[in-house]
């Protein structure tokens, strides 16, 4: 079993067939207006869903105390296109809140500093390509109300 094992490693050392390596996503969160509650983050690479990537099983997802310092690392990332949408839920309740049935109460950011108009940004207008090391990203926080 081990020759096989060394075997099926030297051929791929021979091709350049190495197996992709896994990186790391460090988002820093910027102007957050308080403390309280938490910052919900979520990264997905499906451009169908974003930025709801509750529906995507294998999205990376975090809930980190709000802070004046926020800082977001995500391990074990695949290479790939990715974007990231962030709540700061001030209540923790764990949705985001809305005024009037359409206009949030609470802060959102999104990769790139994709823009928000009517409705959340596309996938193509947050989307960043992650390598095998690490990606490090601002994000500022924004609040409509």
């Amino acid at each position: 079993m081990r020759r096989v094992a060394l075997g099926l490693g030297a051929i791929a050392a021979l091709t350049g067939a190495a197996p992709a390596l896994a990186g790391e996503v460090v988002i820093t969160v910027t102007d957050l207006r308080s403390s309280k509650g938490v910052v919900r983050a979520c990264m997905t690479t499906r451009s169908d869903i974003f930025p709801k990537c509750i529906k995507d099983p294998t999205a990376h997802r975090t809930v980190v105390p709000a802070a004046e310092k926020v800082v977001i690392r995500f391990t074990g990332v695949k290479p790939g296109d990715y974007a990231v949408a962030l709540l700061h839920d001030e209540n923790n309740n764990g949705k985001a809140d809305r005024s009037l049935g359409m206009m949030p109460k609470e802060g959102y950011g999104f990769s790139r500093d994709a823009p928000v108009k009517m409705a959340p940004p596309k996938f193509r207008d947050a989307v960043f390509s992650q390598g095998e090391g690490t990606t490090r990203l601002t994000i500022k926080m924004r609040y409509f109300l």
